[in-house]
């Protein structure tokens, strides 16, 4: 190892250890002891362009191990990023531009928001999965336009979690030969000794499942782990686990190789006996200036390889102009920004039809005219609709294909689908039952905290699933995900509420989207034909209004409940009680509405206020006021036939209507 390798490696490791100091607060084991491998990953083989953080072609760089950030900054800062001494110093303050786990959007080089254990494997398997099917899609003879690698560092707590052996095992299966993990095995988890809760073969596990699997005895042979990384790159049919054992805290006198190193400063006394064995003298966040010249020379290395790069890609437009132009509106995220899409309309003289029916028909129609669409279903395809017939599967060494089989993988299949996101030029969607969305709640919230336009197909979305029973029938499903910030919850009515409701889930570009969808077929209702699609995303609209002379009560309901509160509706006026019907697919678009619309739709002199929708009530206090009524389910489900089961918990217009009549009488 040369000096100046020394150098920058003692420099990765005090800039992190002076950063948990000076916050009082962080991770500086995994930094001290990983340091070496992260170097040289970044000095000898990620492709990068300090200038161009968002560069299409460059590999991707994800620390899945998330408490290690204070690494990851320091990295960023020596190789010539945005990231400032000011910004190291003020490491997990209020508003700095380091906080305490990585943020994506938020601190420039920064590929993926991590810190939930396993979730950076799972979205570097999406990565690698985009990077091949657009290099499918798009690359051709001598024109290799997409061609980079996704690189993971990982350790201990990200191979215990489950999500990460659901997603290995997928990488395994599909050969994804561009995905390499390196993984600090240090034998160490934050509450001591790993032998303590973890003592499986590593090795075996990965080998099994596919991988090829390297190891590199010791975390300090920086030859060595740039051999492994060489030996990574050279497989192409497998991914490629690097087993790297390392030193927690490594040079910690008193603290390394032990969980004290993990989550709490060393304490000043400690880092000066660690400064004094390393020879350094400076003072806190100040960088030799060898160091700091190496910024330079890796911002022209990596405006040189963008460059050559770009070059390469004019080259592709003139021999493929159609490709590159889809192309380059794919890497600029412009796809479905101003096209037109060409959707079906349904009108009342259909049949009914189940929304999970509308959305498959909608697939199939959607992706000749989006080539960034891309997704599949945990298992599920045949009940969720998600098959697209006049398309292949996404197989190994078959990576154009648009189905992909995700397999009994939810959780997987949720950090897959931000991994995908995060690369750019995807439009990805999954699906599963919406019961079942619990299993990959964690990734959906991930992919709100960063905006990320992943689309959710939730199927079979009530107790109408039936003879299932209970384990299969949703019920605080909806209010949890309406809970959740930036996570936008859709639940349409009929056909033509599902049409604008992936409209609106495939043009924007701000947020996740989850449709929530019926198994049994749905009337299509008066109006929706001219009106959906424009008031859809409105949140709430007025779908009929009172057929009486007066508005005496709102009926507010989502999904199929929404024709149930139609004829509650015509029930109702011939008690001469004049009701208005509300649609409200989603909560989060009608609170974005200005004050004035959300008036126009809930007035505030009409206090009778009736909820409808077959599941928990919590949250529907906020609509309906103290006068109101929550017609809902406060309880599990059951097994039986779905129409049954609807009448059975009080779900039709009769028992509905009398409700409500008996309520206006006790009052």
């Amino acid at each position: 190892m040369s000096l100046m390798d020394q150098q920058m490696i003692k420099t990765l490791r005090v800039l992190s250890m002076d950063m948990v100091e000076q916050a009082n607060s962080g991770h500086p084991g995994l930094p001290m002891g990983a340091a070496p491998m992260a170097f040289t990953l970044w000095k000898n083989h990620l492709k990068f362009n300090p200038a161009h953080p968002s560069w299409f072609n460059r590999d991707r760089f994800i620390l899945s191990a998330g408490h290690g950030s204070a690494l990851l900054y320091s990295l960023l800062h020596v190789f010539g990023y945005d990231v400032s001494k000011e910004d190291l110093r003020n490491f997990r303050q209020k508003d700095s531009a380091t906080p305490g786990h990585p943020e994506f959007g938020h601190t420039p080089g920064v590929d993926a928001t991590t810190g939930p254990l396993g979730q950076g494997i799972a979205m570097g398997v999406g990565m690698a999965m985009a990077e091949a099917h657009l290099a499918a899609m798009f690359n051709k003879e001598s024109h290799d336009v997409i061609d980079h690698h996704t690189y993971v560092l990982c350790g201990d707590g990200c191979l215990m979690e489950g999500i990460s052996y659901e997603a290995s095992s997928l990488a395994g299966h599909l050969q994804l030969g561009k995905l390499i993990v390196l993984y600090d095995s240090n034998d160490i988890s934050l509450d001591g000794n790993l032998a303590q809760s973890f003592s499986e073969d590593i090795d075996l596990r990965f080998r099994s499942a596919g991988w090829q699997t390297l190891r590199v005895p010791d975390g300090n042979d920086v030859e060595a782990i740039n051999s492994a990384i060489f030996l990574a790159k050279a497989e192409t049919n497998k991914p490629t686990l690097i087993e790297i054992k390392t030193i927690i805290g490594d040079g910690s006198p008193s603290k390394a190789g032990t969980a004290a190193a993990h989550g709490a400063p060393l304490g000043k006394a400690e880092i000066a006996q660690i400064k004094k064995n390393y020879g350094w003298e400076l003072d806190p966040f100040e960088l030799p200036k060898t160091v700091g010249y190496q910024k330079d020379y890796y911002l022209s290395k990596g405006n040189h390889r963008e460059s050559k790069w770009l070059q390469a890609f004019n080259k592709y437009r003139t021999d493929y102009p159609e490709e590159a132009e889809k192309l380059q509106r794919l890497i600029d995220n412009q796809e479905t920004a101003d096209q037109a899409l060409v959707l079906p309309t349904y009108t009342t003289n259909d049949a009914p039809v189940a929304t999970r029916d509308v959305s498959g028909t909608l697939l199939n129609e959607l992706v000749p005219q989006l080539s960034g669409l891309f997704g599949g279903s945990a298992d599920l395809s045949s009940s969720n609709k998600t098959m697209i017939k006049n398309s292949d599967d996404f197989l190994a060494n078959h990576y154009e294909g648009k189905n992909i089989w995700f397999g009994v993988r939810e959780f997987a299949m949720g950090g897959i689908l931000n991994g995908m996101a995060l690369h750019g030029g995807i439009k990805p969607y999954g699906a599963t039952f919406f019961v079942f969305s619990d299993y990959l709640r964690s990734a959906i919230r991930s992919a709100a905290l960063m905006n990320l336009p992943v689309t959710y197909v939730m199927t079979h979305d009530s107790i109408m699933v039936g003879e299932d029973g209970p384990t299969h029938e949703p019920i605080e499903h909806l209010a949890s995900f309406r809970a959740m910030p930036n996570l936008v919850v859709l639940r349409p009515a009929d056909a033509n509420e599902t049409v604008a409701s992936y409209k609106y889930a495939l043009t924007q570009q701000e947020n996740p989207v989850m449709l929530v969808l019926s198994r049994q077929a749905l009337p299509i209702l008066p109006t929706t034909d001219t009106r959906a699609a424009t008031d859809v995303e409105k949140g709430a609209y007025i779908l009929a209004e009172s057929p009486t002379d007066t508005t005496d009560m709102l009926l507010i309901a989502t999904g199929s409940e929404v024709s149930l509160a139609m004829e509650v509706r015509e029930r109702l006026a011939t008690e001469h009680i004049g009701a208005r019907v509300i649609s409200m697919p989603s909560w989060e678009l009608f609170e974005r509405q200005s004050a004035d619309y959300q008036e126009a739709i809930l007035p505030i002199e009409i206090t009778h206020r009736i909820a409808i929708e077959m599941a928990s009530s919590q949250g529907w206090h906020k609509y309906v006021g103290d006068q109101g009524k929550i017609i809902a389910i406060d309880t599990f489900g059951k097994s039986g036939p779905g129409i049954e089961l609807a009448e059975d918990f009080g779900f039709s217009a009769e028992k509905i209507a009398n409700q409500i009549l008996a309520t206006l009488q006790n009052n």
